[in-house]
Order: C-alpha cells, then structure tokens, then sequence
C-alpha cells in the first residue's frame, strides 16, 4: 500500500530570483552572479524534521530551529541547499579560491579558448606592504606617490605580456603554449557550485580581516549581496555563531577563569607552566602566537593583560 504525499513545490527565493544572472562588480573587473540555486531557510527546515511538509507556518518558530542547528553544528541539514555562481576573478585570487575543494568546479580553459582579455589592476593607493609577523599577509600601504610608480610599471608589464600572447596567437602557437607567460593578474571565469554548509565555511575564512584584501571583497559580495538575500535566516545565525563569534581552547578558558576571578598572577604563572610565556633577556615576553591570539580576545572584551 503506498503511502500519500503532499504535493511538493519547488522552493523559491523571490529575492534571489530577483538578482538571478545579475553581475554584481568586485574589484575593477570582476564579477559574480548567481546562475541558479536549490533550496532556501525552508530546505534547512524540512530537512532537519525529516519531513515533505512545510514545516512550521511561523517565521519564529523556523528561525529558533535554524539558529539552534547552528549553533550545535548540526551541518547536514544546510546542505540540502545549494548555489551556483558564475565568477570572474584573477587567477592569483582564484589560486587561493579553488583551495576550498568541496565545490563542483568548471573553470574557462585557455587551452581551448582565447584568454581574457582583462587583467586586474592596482589602484596606486592600494599597494601593501609586507607584515612583519606574518609571511603570507600584509599591513599598511605605500604611499600613494610611489604607488603611481608601481602602477605604471604594472600597467607597461601587462600590455607588453598580453601583446606576446596576441603575437603567439597570430603566429598559429598552440593555445596551450601561447599561454604560459601571462601573468597572474589576468582574469579567469568558472562556475562554482556548492552546498549552504560549505559556503559558510568559505565565507567564515575569506571574510576574516586576515584573509587578503582581495577574495575578502568576492566573499562579502558572495555574502551580503546573495546570500543574505538566499537565505536570510540561516545568514542571520552564521554571523552570530560564526563569523562573529570567538571560540575558546581549554587552555583560554582556564586563564580567562583566573583573570575573572581576579587571580591575574595565577594566570601569569599557568602561562608560564604551559609554555606559552617565557622572557627574553630584557625580561619582555617572547613571542608565542597562541599566547598572542588570546590577548587579542581579551583586549577585545576589556579584560587587562596580566603579565
């Protein structure tokens, strides 16, 4: 005897259906879109109660659900969603992009057709130096007046190697080839498909401050402008318990538990005894960068530094 099912309709996002192939402009020419989606708040909640229902018929009583798979890391039901975006982005950026790996990817070939065209610039107030304590970041800007410079060398350097490239085209060089010596600015297309659940987890890094400046500006696009729009309630609970939440080792709970019972020399001591403070020969601490990432936690929530 088969059992009756209600009639399914497909979810729809009348907001996103709104911006559906409407490019949304990142740097000076890049781009990202949404091709098509599955799914919406109400996919996570249908999921999550096993149900072809409707589930609830109130907005509170989904959102409290949503919020709660959140916030306990119940992560299959934000799967049941899914997005593709079509992206332009340089390929330096896309290097770093293409890392997240749990993603359907099909990326435009210039084995098989022309490079683009295009190749991101720097604005001259843009260039960033290099951090002094970290290797793969940077902190601060060159001056505007020696950016020009920078700028200009930058400019001659892509229109000279775009023209080797035109050259080897015009000459019947197999693209394969032709393409070797363009550089890494020149921009790349793909479509890039992926699930609620690992979108946030490349959100969550590519947002942070200490992610590069420039896939930080395709994440906060990919975030604010779509997916904000895809599904507000989970979007809602990903920068509440995520993106702008702060997580706690063993270790930093029990000082931030000493320091809050006002025990700040038993503190320092515990540190100490963990390894993570020691001196130099001036008596300044060394640095230790799990020490260091808990004094940015407790500056930020005003407790004093004890040591």
């Amino acid at each position: 005897m088969y059992q009756e099912f209600e009639k399914m309709n497909r979810v729809s996002v009348p907001s996103l259906d709104e911006i559906l192939g409407k490019p949304f402009k990142v740097l000076d020419d890049g781009f990202v879109r949404v091709i098509d989606y599955m799914g919406g708040d109400e996919s996570i909640v249908q999921a999550a109660r096993v149900s072809y229902g409707k589930g609830t018929k109130k907005v509170n009583e989904d959102r409290g659900l949503i919020r709660y798979l959140l916030r306990h890391k119940h992560t299959t039901p934000f799967e049941m969603c899914e997005i593709k975006l079509h992206v332009r982005v340089p390929m330096d950026v896309w290097r770093q992009w293409i890392r997240h790996r749990t993603a359907n990817v099909n990326e435009y070939s210039t084995r098989y057709s022309i490079a683009i065209d295009s190749m991101h610039k720097t604005n001259p107030s843009q260039w960033r130096m290099q951090s002094k304590t970290n290797r793969q970041g940077s902190e601060g800007f060159l001056p505007t007046k020696e950016g020009f410079i920078l700028s200009k060398e930058e400019e001659e350097f892509q229109t000279l190697a775009f023209n080797l490239y035109q050259s080897r085209i015009e000459k019947n060089i197999a693209r394969e080839q032709a393409r070797k010596d363009l550089p890494l600015s020149t921009y790349t297309e793909a479509y890039w498909k992926i699930d609620l659940h690992n979108l946030f987890h490349f959100l969550a890094l590519r947002m942070d401050s200490h992610a590069q400046l420039e896939i930080q500006q395709y994440a906060k696009t990919i975030g604010r402008e779509i997916v904000q729009r895809w599904c507000p309630l989970a979007w809602e609970a990903f920068l509440d318990y995520n993106f702008y939440s702060e997580s706690l080792s063993r270790i930093e709970q029990e000082i931030l538990a000493l320091i809050v019972s006002q025990n700040p020399e038993h503190a320092k001591l515990r540190l100490e005894e963990l390894g993570l403070l020691s001196y130099d020969e001036n008596q300044q601490p060394k640095p230790n960068r799990e020490r260091e990432e808990l004094e940015e936690k407790l500056k930020k929530w005003g407790f004093p530094i004890p040591w």
